[in-house]
């Protein structure tokens, strides 16, 4: 691997550092300030929902630019949406920001997480990339090596996110951010990112072309049937997504929390150091499926008892598990689909996968304050698993958690053995040999 791809992705870590810091700050601040699962619930749903939404656009953008151009603008549009952030928290009165319902708690809430999202555009750029940079035989471990980079971000934004909040505060961490992005823009000024002439950035007008990539996408069979499995598994996550945090914060402090998260997160880097040493063996799409297997049994234990240990344990297993899947996917469409073409086909997997979680989020919150929590502390679940389960409003979430993992596990366990991913398998196994030949 090349220098150059190292550059790039100490930089896209920098970027992600501080969005993923953002976000967990946000999060916890909003959680602290109105007590509301509902609120943080309803902020998920908006991040997903603009995440899902724009994918499509985002990788157009990268299709149609210059890596570099897509990759700078992404950076100037967190740099904006930070500042205007924090002229609007410095604006106006604290008291407003603990009224769940204030206009100005949720605007400043928006722009927070529009910086937040416009580092999507980097991720998009970053797969175009492996591909651009990294001979073919490497780029599985190329792509472990971005989620080593993504767990390191992951570690390092949940440890201070929660120190900053809790002895700084929210403004101190858009100056932070602020500081940060203005170093990341400049350092990738610096970077030159040659591009081969086969990837024409002129030749097409610049649209969504929404048909053509589906187009690409039909053309190789079993690949919509991947990215629908991936979206159904996100459709689940949200539940994680939207209540893990309050969860968690119902059994120790925010600090605590926040270093909790910087440990569990040693999970991300553990399985991408893994996957770049190791790569993902032969056949990726089998790895993805186990590795899946593996996410939701734990997912049935995790919370199984109101400990932090057990929680600890099931969530780095899980986080552990995250860019074996996330890679596994990468190599799978860099593989399959052209170069030309990747940004838009990486930014619909993007926006179809990300689809199902805003409305999960958007639902769960109430679902969990209305059946779950009620079902565990007044409700027939005290008497009828409340001697071992335990009840409370903490032990609701974890009943939704528990039931979660088991939809999730029976659901790839059927798709594991459906003809649509046996025909996906056949097919990537088909161009491997087909190179290995012509090599």
């Amino acid at each position: 691997m090349n220098k150059r791809f190292y550059a790039i992705l100490a930089n896209t870590l920098a970027a992600s550092l501080t969005n993923n810091c953002v976000w967990f700050a946000l999060t916890f601040w909003l959680y602290l300030e109105t007590k509301s699962v509902v609120a943080t619930s309803v902020m998920a749903g908006i991040y997903l929902g603009t995440v899902a939404v724009s994918g499509f656009f985002l990788g157009s953008l990268v299709d149609h630019n210059r890596k570099k151009t897509a990759m700078m603008v992404s950076s100037l549009g967190s740099l904006a949406a930070y500042l205007f952030a924090l002229i609007l928290y410095n604006a106006t009165p604290a008291t407003v920001f603990s009224n769940p319902s204030s206009p100005a708690l949720w605007v400043f809430i928006l722009l927070g997480l529009m910086g937040a999202i416009a580092g999507n555009i980097r991720t998009i750029a970053l797969s175009t990339l492996v591909t651009i940079l990294i001979d073919e035989a490497e780029r599985d471990k190329a792509n472990g090596l971005v989620g080593t980079a993504n767990g390191v971000s992951f570690l390092v934004a949940s440890l201070f996110s929660g120190l900053i909040i809790g002895f700084l505060g929210i403004s101190w961490m858009l100056i932070i951010a602020l500081i940060l992005t203005g170093l990341a823009i400049f350092h990738l000024w610096t970077i030159s990112i040659p591009e081969p002439k086969a990837i024409d950035t002129h030749t097409e007008t610049n649209h969504l072309d929404i048909r053509g990539t589906l187009k690409s996408v039909q053309q190789i069979p079993g690949l919509l049937a991947l990215i629908f499995f991936n979206t159904f598994n996100n459709f689940l996550g949200g539940v994680f997504m939207s209540l893990m945090d309050a969860y968690g914060l119902s059994l120790v402090s925010v600090q605590v929390w926040g270093f909790l998260w910087g440990f569990l997160s040693l999970g991300f880097i553990v399985g991408g150091i893994v996957v770049a040493r190791k790569g993902l063996g032969a056949k990726p799409l089998r790895t993805l499926f186990l590795a899946n297997i593996v996410m939701w049994t734990v997912c049935v234990f995790f919370t199984i008892q109101a400990s932090i240990v057990l929680l600890a344990i099931g969530m780095f297993v899980y986080l552990c598990l995250i860019p074996v899947v996330e890679a596994a996917e990468q190599t799978i469409i860099q593989k399959l689909i052209s170069p030309e073409r990747q940004g838009r086909v990486f930014g619909f997997a993007q926006s179809v996968e990300q689809a199902a979680s805003p409305i999960t989020a958007f639902i769960i919150g109430p679902i969990a304050q209305l059946i779950f929590i009620p079902f565990m502390t007044t409700g027939a679940g005290v008497q009828l698993i409340g001697s071992w389960f335990g009840t409370g409003s903490a032990r609701g979430l974890a009943l939704l958690f528990t039931v979660t993992g088991l939809i999730g596990l029976i659901i790839t366990v059927i798709a594991m053995r459906s003809k649509a991913y046996g025909i996906l398998s056949e097919k990537y196994q088909t161009l491997a040999k087909q190179e290995a030949v012509v090599e």
